[in-house]
């Protein structure tokens, strides 16, 4: 349903390093830039980040996981990157029986952030064996009109 979400920061250089370091282990990179906009993604940018005052009202933002080992990468990585945990890796039955989701706060723009795998624990560690989607060279463009 939704090709791609851009958020406003009120930090671009600062927001896109952190989302660079929490967004790897889960396979997404950043991949284009443009004057005040940074898109992230594994083949195209789905999740973009736009440098503006006010930035956007913190939004719960979900990013698929392939695996319950990516789940954890991702926690890990954000609480070193400075996020608050907001839930710690587990099972949560009351979604469903494999909704396997992490969640930590955005250090920067206050997000409620997560890393979520829908996948049962064997059909989950196939597909993470699965190599990611190869990403392109970001592209770098002067500027952007809007988004």
């Amino acid at each position: 349903m939704i090709d791609h979400l851009t958020v406003s920061v009120a930090d671009l250089g600062a927001s896109k390093d952190f989302y660079t370091r929490v967004l790897a282990p889960l396979g997404y990179v950043p991949m284009m830039d443009f004057e005040q906009f940074s898109g992230f993604g594994d083949g195209k940018p789905y999740f973009w980040l736009k440098q503006a005052t006010p930035a956007t009202t913190p939004q719960h933002i979900a990013f698929a996981a392939r695996s319950r080992p990516m789940v954890d990468a991702f926690f890990q990585a954000a609480l070193a990157a400075g996020a608050t945990e907001n839930g710690a890796p587990g099972v949560r039955t009351d979604y469903h029986p494999h909704y396997y989701a992490a969640f930590v706060i955005d250090p920067l723009n206050g997000h409620p952030l997560e890393a979520v795998c829908h996948a049962p624990p064997a059909a989950a560690k196939k597909a993470a064996k699965k190599p990611a989607k190869r990403a392109a060279k970001p592209k770098k463009k002067a500027s952007r009109s809007r988004r």
